[in-house]
């Protein structure tokens, strides 16, 4: 059985729009935190082993334990 697939001409050209996209205001952190994050993000990188690749989850891990360090002080 054959089957032909007919091609038509030229593509019809679709406008372009233009967006404004607005990027956020980055969070702007307290003196001394994003110090205190990236030290606990590298204490947990050499305590499992100094793995690659995850860096991003480290320094997730350590945002939350930091932030839960400072509201268990605040309490």
């Amino acid at each position: 059985m054959n089957v032909s697939v007919k091609k038509s001409g030229a593509a019809k050209a679709t406008p372009k729009r233009t967006v404004a996209v607005s990027t956020p205001k980055p969070i702007e952190l307290p003196d001394g935190m994003w110090e205190r994050i990236a030290k606990k993000a590298y204490e947990l990188w050499e305590e499992q082993g100094r793995r690659e690749g995850y860096a991003l989850q480290d320094w997730l891990d350590a945002e939350a334990i930091v932030m839960e360090e400072i509201h268990e002080a605040r309490e």
